[in-house]
């Protein structure tokens, strides 16, 4: 889980635009509420795509690690989540890139072994359900993972997604649709 952050004397009236304007302009306290907003869907964001624990804390860090490196550079062309998680893509493939595809198979097994030996019994049922959702995402093809979770995480709109990915609105449409059929097909009996 991500680490939690003070909030002593932040403002979360603010969009998030307007706060990371001013804390480009050197107003620290400007970054506490960003932070809150996004903690939480920027680490399942990670998760979602195939990350064990380890990876996605490593990859959270970074993304705001370089969001405090870049702040200066930071313009308001579009919402802040869509720079954000475009951030947040731009280090996944970066970490993708550097893994061996057979490492991330043996991880990807041993994660699995593991979760479901740790398991508490009475939580069974439910560490399955969201290991299967899991599964069914990370087996997503990447496009359509990417459109599925930058909507349901980030709460970007078709239009947002689509100049994050460099595609056209009815694209981000398609890769949806199908992303959910997919899901609906491979959750069937949870998911109507």
């Amino acid at each position: 889980m991500p680490p939690p952050f003070s909030t002593d004397g932040a403002d979360d009236s603010s969009s998030d635009e307007s706060l990371m304007l001013r804390y480009a302009a050197g107003e620290a306290v400007a970054f506490e509420p960003l932070y809150r907003r996004h903690k939480d869907g920027l680490w399942r964001y990670f998760l979602r795509q195939g990350c064990d624990e380890a990876i996605a804390s490593e990859l959270f860090q970074d993304v705001w690690a370089s969001l405090v490196r870049s702040r200066a550079s930071y313009q308001p062309s579009a919402r802040f989540a869509t720079w954000l998680y475009k951030l947040a893509h731009n280090r996944l493939i970066d970490h993708w890139r550097a893994k061996k595809p057979q490492d991330e198979l043996d991880e990807t097994d041993e994660r699995l072994a593991e979760s479901e030996h740790r398991a508490p019994s009475a939580r069974a049922d439910q560490a399955e359900q969201a290991e299967r959702l899991r599964r069914a995402i990370t087996a997503l093809p990447v496009d359509q993972r990417q459109a599925f979770l930058l909507q349901a995480e980030a709460g970007l709109s078709l239009e947002e997604i689509a100049a994050q990915q460099g595609v056209g609105r009815e694209t981000v449409k398609s890769r949806l649709r199908y992303a959910l059929a997919k899901l609906r097909l491979e959750l069937a009996d949870v998911w109507p």
